[in-house]
């Protein structure tokens, strides 16, 4: 196969990088946001820039959204999700870890993009977070629990 053949095929996903927040007073709650310009919320995160790691990414997206510089801790969740409108894309979603009612009262919304940001139970997920994400948030919540990352493919284990 030729090289610029073979360079045609490779896969050059959008990837994306996001944080799930607990709730220190009940850590079954984590931390979603409603962005302005969608009608279902979202955790914290977003896109990574060239040359930037999904780590660094997530850190800063946090920073820009919420205002919070919290130690983002280890990989809960790396998830392969292509969509025919915007391609192959790679999510993944870090441990936040728990926030203290003055951290989450100091969060500063990005006005330009975010309208809130609540705790809300697993068992809200479903209804508020598209379908794919709410599987992926519920699979992070449990490799947390149980101290190892998961590998999804459009937010669930593949098929064997």
């Amino acid at each position: 196969m030729a090289e610029n053949e073979h360079e045609q095929r490779m896969s050059r996903p959008r990837m994306a990088a996001g944080a799930l927040f607990f709730d220190s007073r009940d850590p079954s709650r984590v931390l979603l946001v409603r962005p302005s310009y969608k009608p279902k919320w979202e955790i914290p995160g977003g896109y990574v820039e060239t040359g930037e790691s999904p780590l660094a990414a997530c850190r800063r997206e946090v920073e820009e959204e919420l205002g919070l510089t919290p130690a983002i801790g280890q990989l809960l969740v790396i998830d392969w999700a292509p969509s025919p409108a915007e391609g192959d894309k790679v999510l993944y979603v870090f441990d936040g870890g728990e926030l203290t009612p003055d951290a989450t009262a100091s969060i500063k919304l990005d006005s330009d993009e975010l309208l809130a940001a609540e705790f809300h139970s697993a068992e809200d997920l479903d209804q508020l977070l598209i379908p794919r994400l709410a599987r992926r948030v519920k699979h992070a919540m449990a490799s947390r629990h149980q101290g190892h990352p998961a590998y999804l493919e459009h937010g669930a284990f593949p098929s064997r």
